[in-house]
């Protein structure tokens, strides 16, 4: 009796240790069951690895009690051992996680729950096995099933998460009611809208009070939480990010906030593995502009292929405005010239359909982030600031953390940390500023690019043939994900012993540290989610 007390405990500590680790990949996916599961099929061998030892002591167990052995406090105590170790080896490999696990009130809950099952489970399975090593190999089952487990949890609770999210969504859109003095800028786009947001907000905070969704704050209960808890009377302008994973995500967001004007600044292939297919995305993407009121204001990347053969279909009378410095058409609103990449950053003149320009200096870094300027400064004059305004608002612009962010180090490395996500467009950008910088050595630090579907084994694959183009070394993280980039570069010729192969970031920056001399570049691009990590 006191043997299974015990295990029994010590199965509910471990379960406790599992829960936390599989909730917080859920929370990952947005705590949607079918996401979940295809992130645990993404990342099935380095389950069986870490639990490897488990199914071992089961076996053995199995074995022992074929034979009718002994020894049961010993393999009790052999049991929590191998547990321990086990754990000790998870842990170890996650504890440089990007973004940790949030006790929200959600997480609670569902976590409430999951432990409850595990607790009625460990009870169930006492009452009808008396055997203690039946009673082990059952509770070693409920502890490699706990992400079953989770999931059973998160569709129990469903309908009271339902229930609360309408509740807070009510309440969110009375209050979008009540401060309709407010302009909303909604924005969204395959790539660069958190970059754009921030600039937009930080221009129209030279004469507006502005308050822009904080973070990676992109999705209908994320956007509500800001409506519910920081949007007030003395607000004048709403910055809202849009962010979405499915058909019809925008849609909700804009009858949420109902923007009077929507900014799309690219489209293209993210985020395929939920979309399925480059026309749901841009079917998604201009429900932001259906959404608008017919005085509303659409400003399109004029760059973009999808934006420029799309609008027509969708603006219904309302005024569209393209931004670009490409000049694919003629149609522009505002555009660059003569644009240029110093170690400072980038210098362009701005040019507007009125006859307007001025030199804008910054010191951001990539051509994409002179269209995402552009995108800004077509909010700040559609919302009537003037060009000195829109200068000084320029000025308060920092680069994006993560973003193509330019550090100069103390040791006289040049770091260029594009470590947020990536995507085909964006990494072809940052290997062009790359190129464009004067320096010694120019080195790359990439696990590859992730979420592209079909499409993300040959798009890594080219990527490794522009590396091989514009650097002298590279670091691939990942000995499984980056197979298609080593690929790439074993094509176009590329020197074997300039390239190296580590698992984890931790082992890059060791190598760095032997190569890097000063005057070299180095490049972070990409750096994978947690729930996409070997």
């Amino acid at each position: 009796m006191l043997l299974k007390l015990l295990a029994y405990f010590s199965f509910l500590l471990f379960a406790f240790l599992e829960g936390k680790r599989h909730l917080h990949m859920l929370q990952l996916e947005g705590y949607k069951n079918f996401r979940y599961l295809r992130c645990l099929r993404r990342g099935l061998s380095r389950f069986l690895n870490e639990n490897k030892y488990i199914y071992l002591y089961v076996l053995l167990l199995f074995a022992i009690r074929s034979f009718k052995l002994g020894f049961t406090y010993e393999l009790l105590v052999g049991w929590i051992l191998i547990l321990s170790y086990s754990e000790y080896i998870k842990f170890k490999s996650r504890r440089n996680v990007k973004k940790p696990l949030v006790f929200t009130y959600r997480a609670t809950r569902l976590f409430i729950l999951f432990m409850g099952l595990q607790v009625l489970f460990g009870l169930l399975l006492d009452e009808h096995i008396r055997d203690l090593l039946l009673y082990l190999i059952g509770l070693n089952l409920l502890l490699l099933i706990s992400p079953l487990t989770l999931i059973l949890a998160n569709t129990l609770i469903y309908p009271l998460e339902l229930l609360v999210q309408l509740t807070y969504l009510r309440s969110a859109q009375n209050r979008v009611k009540e401060l309709n003095h407010i302009t909303t800028v909604g924005i969204t786009g395959s790539y660069g809208k958190t970059s754009t947001k921030h600039f937009v907000a930080a221009i129209l905070s030279e004469k507006f009070n502005v308050l822009m969704t904080p973070g990676s704050y992109n999705t209908l209960m994320g956007v509500t939480k800001v409506i519910r808890e920081k949007l007030g009377k003395e607000h004048e302008v709403f910055v809202c990010e849009m962010g979405a994973h499915q058909i019809g995500d925008i849609r909700e967001l804009a009858k949420l906030v109902r923007p009077k004007v929507g900014v799309i600044t690219s489209i293209g292939p993210q985020h395929l593995e939920s979309f399925k297919s480059i026309e749901n995305v841009i079917k998604t993407k201009f429900e932001l502009v259906e959404e608008l009121p017919p005085d509303g204001v659409a400003i399109l990347n004029g760059d973009n292929e999808y934006c420029l053969s799309y609008s027509d279909k969708v603006a219904n009378g309302r005024r569209v405005l393209f931004f670009g410095y490409e000049r694919i058409t003629p149609d522009l609103y505002v555009w660059a010239e003569d644009i240029k990449t110093t170690c400072r950053g980038l210098e362009f003149t701005v040019k507007v359909r009125d006859g307007q320009e001025f030199r804008c200096r910054t010191s951001l870094l990539g051509r994409h982030n002179v269209g995402n300027l552009l995108a800004a400064i077509a909010v700040a004059l559609v919302l009537g600031m003037n060009l000195k305004e829109i200068e000084r608002g320029i000025k308060r612009i920092a680069p994006v953390p993560h973003r193509l962010q330019l550090i100069n180090s103390e040791s006289g490395i040049t770091v260029i940390d594009d470590s947020f996500n990536s995507n085909p467009v964006g990494f072809r950008e940052a290997l062009s500023c790359l190129k464009e910088m004067e320096g010694g050595k120019k080195v790359v630090v990439t696990p590859g690019m992730v979420e592209l579907g079909e499409i993300e084994y040959e798009e890594n694959r080219k990527a490794g043939l522009l590396l091989a183009e514009t650097c002298d070394y590279v670091i691939l993280v990942g000995k499984g994900r980056s197979k298609p980039i080593l690929e790439g570069l074993c094509d176009a010729g590329f020197p074997s012993d300039k390239i190296k192969v580590v698992s984890n970031l931790e082992e890059a920056k060791r190598e760095l540290a032997r190569i890097l001399r000063p005057g070299d570049i180095v490049l972070f691009e990409n750096d994978l989610p947690d729930n996409y990590s070997e």
